[in-house]
């Protein structure tokens, strides 16, 4: 499957901000690990040059970022609910 632009700087930022890993992004995306590699290295040297060609935005590049941003949110409440747990376990003692 190709990605267009949109997809490929979310995923990147995603990375670089420290929200996923290269290797959890490249599992979600069903692409090999050293095609997310190479896209932070294109991003890193290139930012908003980077991935020329790729500008058009599809249906499918759309309800891909609102995954990733529905994925990212669930993760957060998920942590949240896990601290929340054990810190509930830990007072009931």
């Amino acid at each position: 499957m190709k990605y267009g632009k949109e997809i490929k700087e979310e995923t990147v930022l995603m990375i670089l901000n420290g929200q996923s890993t290269i290797k959890k992004m490249a599992e979600d995306l069903g692409v090999h690990y050293t095609t997310i590699r190479d896209w932070v290295r294109q991003y890193k040297e290139k930012k908003e040059e980077s991935f020329p060609g790729s500008g058009n935005q599809s249906a499918s590049d759309a309800e891909m970022r609102r995954l990733f941003k529905e994925n990212a949110d669930l993760k957060m409440e998920n942590d949240f609910l896990k601290k929340a747990a054990a810190f509930f376990a830990k007072n009931q003692k």
